[in-house]
């Protein structure tokens, strides 16, 4: 008698009773990343072995270690099944031209592919929803991208989600630690596991990330990549900063963390949790503005993370709490420093309000927002300049009908602001009443 046949070790079916739950969230993640602005890519589970092995780095254990790769016997072409969703994201935008005029907020939701070995919140298939914002090149869209995570973990109920950051700076800032780091290395070598002498002289930077306790000393004692940072690196991990604490969301400094692949630049981060055993990062991403020339593009610069399903799907068991979002209704737009600070508060309390908001990230003219506010199909706008911002008040125009724009006070906007598209559904014209 011929043996029953298994799924493959490490890919698992997602039987009726489950996908009621995954239904769920990923319901609950498309309208939270529609709500930010962010638009569905789907790209192909296989790709050009060497769009990855370009794109991650030949020194890194995905590459290395992890990756479904093969040769195409029909065509003897080297392809892979996909480990990650960045390099497919940026190919796709780079092979379709899809930045020509304007920047882009794209998000991706889909199965990856890495050979390791499974336990609990890490499997051989896995699925990821990651955003990626592209063309944008100041600390603005890094901030926004953090603030997502705040409001899904908030979405979603889940509690004790902490948030660590980092900043690895530019290349040759990297050159020039790295340069301290491996005398360093080398001067502990006796001390380094057999991972990190491998590593030594290929990718020192991923020594600082070792978990292997008997080396947390010397890594702690090593030079710092923070200590290499020009005064634009350290400006932009400044704004960034900036917003977090403008907007009172709690975060540490992690100098150590430098994440698993080499595309990354300035701005790192992860979001952790001490509820999934070993597997305690939930959502990590960064900055990688040298991704696009990297892999055959014109110097693009972009910002993205990606967070595993099957670990939110494990929190949210805990934690069963799913609240839909609205869809976009409003835009938000700013001029000058102070304005730029205060749009994000605005857009975080109209959000709070039950409302979908975007919000303008990447500077311009007020006209040329404008242009961005009325194709984004958002409803109304709510307009910050620096006499609004002085004064704390905002401005509401109409994005779709030929009516008065109105100036009120911050503290009242959300109800005007949902008195306005109530009145808009019914035809009605508040102010006529």
């Amino acid at each position: 008698m011929s043996h029953t046949i298994q799924a493959v070790r490490g890919m698992n079916d997602i039987l009726p009773d489950e996908a009621v739950l995954w239904e769920e969230l990923e319901e609950t993640l498309r309208s939270w990343l529609q709500s930010y602005g962010y638009r569905n890519l789907r790209t192909p589970l296989l790709e050009p072995t060497a769009l990855f092995r370009r794109a991650i780095g030949e020194a890194t254990d995905i590459v290395e270690k992890e990756m479904y790769s093969f040769v195409d016997e029909l065509s003897g072409e080297a392809l892979t099944l996909r480990p990650e969703a960045t390099a497919s994201t940026v190919r796709a935008a780079i092979q379709h031209n899809l930045l020509y005029g304007s920047p882009q907020r794209l998000y991706y939701l889909g199965p990856m592919y890495r050979h390791e070995r499974p336990q609990k919140g890490r499997y051989r298939q896995f699925h990821q929803v990651g955003a990626e914002a592209l063309g944008y090149p100041g600390p603005d869209v890094d901030a926004e991208l953090l603030l997502m995570c705040a409001r899904l973990w908030d979405d979603l109920g889940l509690d004790d989600i902490k948030l660590e950051l980092n900043s690895i700076g530019s290349p040759e800032e990297r050159l020039r630690h790295r340069s301290e780091l491996v005398q360093y290395l080398q001067a502990h070598e006796d001390a380094l596991d057999a991972d990190a002498k491998r590593r030594l002289h290929t990718n020192p930077l991923r020594v600082l990330d070792s978990k292997n306790p008997l080396m947390q000393s010397l890594i702690e004692a090593a030079p710092r990549l923070l200590d290499h940072l020009g005064e634009a690196s350290l400006a932009h991990f400044e704004g960034v900063q900036q917003v977090l604490k403008d907007i009172g969301i709690p975060y540490s400094i992690n100098p150590r963390m430098v994440r698993g692949l080499d595309y990354y630049n300035l701005t790192v981060f992860e979001w952790v949790t001490d509820r999934l055993g070993a597997q305690g990062t939930v959502c990590g991403g960064g900055r990688y503005d040298g991704l696009f020339e990297q892999i055959g593009g014109k110097p693009t610069p972009a910002c993205g993370f990606a967070m595993g399903l099957e670990r939110l799907l494990a929190l949210m068991q805990e934690a069963r709490a799913l609240e839909p979002a609205a869809r976009c209704e409003v835009y938000v737009l700013h001029q000058g420093s102070a304005a730029g600070r205060m749009a994000f508060g605005v857009a975080e309390e109209l959000r709070n309000h039950g409302l979908s908001v975007i919000q303008h990230c990447g500077g311009g003219s007020f006209k040329a927002q404008m242009k961005k506010a009325d194709a984004s199909g958002a409803v109304l706008a709510v307009i910050l300049g620096e006499d609004e911002a002085a004064k704390n008040e905002v401005s509401v125009k109409h994005l779709r009908q030929q009516r008065e724009q109105v100036r009120v006070a911050r503290a009242t906007l959300p109800d005007t602001v949902t008195n306005l598209l109530f009145f808009l559904e019914e035809d009605q014209d508040p102010v006529a009443k």
